[in-house]
């Protein structure tokens, strides 16, 4: 694997590759040490011209875990506020060694333009760029699924006749968008629920059922009901009358939560806006698998990590983790 750019060009079979690494990368993690040689003497660097302190650090444990060298290049504050541009940014990081870069980035399509370029020879890993992809997320999401469906049998599994509800305001949401490809990829049926002027104009063209009434999506008894955060941050317009409105209609509350299937699960990216897209009750309930995204999310990323950069020299020689 040369790069992870994003999830919609990412075949089924590649997919499985780094879900099983990841298992693999999981149960070193029950180890008293939990570090291992593999990536010694590589070096990562943490490229965030978006704040995320979830992402950064769990990509930061993922690389020490694996012994590489961390780099953090947290773009406010540095050169590039002060009008440094990506190219030269990246010429700076080649001129330094990076191995690879894990790069999040307002403007969609940064992280192609940085693999793409020919100005590093590094291997690059997209963190979230602009309303895109976030890839790694949605594998850590596809992981947790599959763990909670299938246990210690995971190994090999895809997710074929798994109905996934991904619920909220898909229009902004990179991490809908890749899990959309990847979730359909591995065999899911998905199922979009927003309120329409949250749901992007060409989601005919998504492999995906879009509907408007959520109690109407949890009738149908989902397997895993995702719930995206309101990117506050990212709304310039009114697409919902009210925070109140919008709980009312599209949150995840306790009600909702008992009236699903005993072995649904109940699932959001991070950081949640309690009492908005999801309750209390729901956060926290059993059914929850919000912490235990968390940790499957360095366990993918080591996975990733060790793909892009031991994968291929381990194939070679036959070597193993």
């Amino acid at each position: 694997m040369r790069h992870l750019l994003d999830t919609r060009t990412l075949d089924r079979e590649s997919a499985l590759r780094i879900l099983d690494i990841a298992e693999d990368m999981s149960d070193t993690q029950s180890r008293e040490v939990k570090k291992l040689p593999t990536l010694r003497g590589k070096t990562v660097v943490n490229l965030f011209f978006e704040d995320s302190t979830r992402t950064r650090i769990s990509f930061e444990a993922a690389a020490k875990r694996l012994s590489a060298d961390v780099i953090n290049f947290a773009a406010k504050g540095s050169s590039v506020s002060k009008g440094e541009s990506l190219k030269d940014t990246a010429q700076t990081l080649q001129a330094m060694g990076a191995d690879a870069v894990v790069i999040r980035h307002p403007a969609s399509g940064a992280p192609q333009t940085l693999a793409t370029s020919g100005w590093i020879s590094a291997g690059v890993v997209n963190a979230g760029d602009g309303t895109h992809e976030h890839p790694t997320q949605a594998l850590l999401d596809a992981f947790t699924i599959r763990k909670r469906r299938f246990g210690v049998a995971s190994r090999g599994r895809d997710l074929s006749g798994i109905r996934v509800v991904v619920v909220g305001d898909v229009l902004h949401s990179r991490v809908a968008r890749s899990n959309v490809w990847l979730l359909t990829t591995l065999g899911a049926e998905v199922t979009l629920v927003s309120p329409p002027t949250l749901v992007p104009q060409n989601v005919s063209l998504w492999p995906v059922r879009v509907l408007y009434d959520l109690d109407e999506a949890l009738a149908d008894g989902p397997d895993a009901v995702m719930m995206l955060r309101i990117q506050l941050e990212r709304m310039n317009a009114a697409y919902f009358p009210t925070e109140r409105e919008y709980s009312r209609r599209w949150g995840l509350d306790a009600r909702r939560v008992a009236a699903l299937p005993d072995d649904s699960i109940v699932m959001h990216p991070g950081p949640m806006n309690r009492g908005l897209e999801i309750s209390s009750e729901a956060a926290d309930s059993p059914r929850s698998t919000v912490l235990e995204q968390v940790t499957n999310g360095v366990s993918i990323r080591m996975a990733v990590l060790y793909l892009l950069l031991a994968g291929e020299r381990d194939d070679e020689r036959g070597g193993d983790l």
